[in-house]
């Protein structure tokens, strides 16, 4: 694979949610590094500017947004084709979780997991879809878990959530596939990030025991798998999950 993407009337331009940080900051590092430029996404504005910076202003663009606010969301995307006159690419990042025993999850614990993982991929392909019509060309990948396909004691919401962006995105990937835009999920296991470095640490010992390779994944390692979806290259890739989770569940 080439390290860099070219297209008719400039570099392409790719959205990441979830960008102020962990995977989302390498995913968007990953894209700029091939020439894309790069808007990035989160609620945390200070975070952002921190990520631009390592990235370039000449690279990135800033858009402070609360993905669960689904309006707010939808016209930052209407504002990049506004700004750019184009989006090629959308990664899908953004999430948090609100973890619980199903017998205790509250409704707001449920709610605010799938507005957050799952609702605002939904509303960020729906505003994403006529620009890349109109490029005819597109790349959408939404960062999923192995939880989504297996189920994770504590986290119902999140599995949920995870699991409806398989499906969301394979009926994405059919309806989408006559115009040359492709949807994919990369499901991660455990990589090593802010969130993960807050799990005890008899648990964090624990994943090492069920993981295959011994280690947690590198966000570096998502961001490669991401890169790659979003290329030229992966061009007859769609419907399709990534799992990259050191052989954790592989069957």
């Amino acid at each position: 694979m080439g390290n860099k993407d070219s297209a008719a009337g400039g570099a392409r331009v790719a959205v990441v949610t979830g960008a102020s940080r962990g995977i989302g900051a390498q995913i968007a590092k990953a894209l700029a590094d091939q020439g894309r430029h790069v808007v990035l996404v989160a609620r945390n504005r200070e975070r952002l500017e921190a990520v631009q910076q390592e990235i370039g202003a000449d690279k990135s663009s800033v858009a402070a947004c609360d993905v669960s606010d689904g309006e707010a969301l939808a016209q930052v995307i209407d504002q990049v084709v506004t700004d750019h006159k184009r989006l090629d690419i959308l990664v899908n990042n953004a999430g948090i979780t609100r973890d619980n025993l199903l017998l205790r999850m509250t409704d707001a614990e449920f709610d605010d997991v799938i507005l957050t993982n799952l609702r605002s991929a939904f509303i960020a392909c729906r505003a994403a879809l006529r620009p890349m019509m109109r490029g005819k060309w597109g790349r959408i990948i939404n960062i999923g878990s192995v939880a989504g396909n297996t189920g994770n004691s504590g986290q119902a919401n999140y599995a949920a959530a995870k699991a409806g962006l398989i499906g969301l995105t394979k009926s994405l990937a059919k309806e989408m596939a006559a115009k040359k835009i492709t949807a994919n999920v990369v499901a991660p296991g455990f990589i090593e990030t802010d969130m993960t470095a807050e799990l005890p640490e008899q648990v964090r010992a624990g994943v090492l025991t069920v993981t295959p390779m011994r280690r947690y994944g590198q966000p570096q390692e998502i961001a490669s798998a991401v890169a790659y979806l979003a290329s030229e290259d992966a061009g007859f890739i769609t419907g399709q999950v990534l799992t990259v989770d050191g052989g954790l569940t592989m069957s």
